[in-house]
């Protein structure tokens, strides 16, 4: 297959390169909010670990663990 006709769109080339185009500008729009995101998550969590507030999930231990709703766990009924 020659390539020449392989890249040959017809007459709707315009609108099919124009929405390639649109739709990889999204993507990259995309992976790069992510990626800020990402990176802004990270400062947050650095900033609040330099306060002394750490994650829950470090040191759940104890009878007056939370629980992910953050009630007091409810005591063993049976003792």
């Amino acid at each position: 297959m020659d390539l020449i006709a392989f890249l040959d769109l017809g007459p709707h080339a315009a609108f099919i390169i124009w929405s390639y185009l649109i739709c990889l500008a999204v993507v990259i729009g995309l992976i790069a909010w992510v990626r800020l995101d990402h990176a802004r998550q990270v400062a947050d969590l650095a900033g609040l670990e330099a306060q002394g507030i750490t994650r829950r999930s470090g040191a759940a231990t104890g009878s007056g663990a939370t629980v992910a709703t953050g009630s007091p766990a409810a005591p063993d009924p049976r003792g």
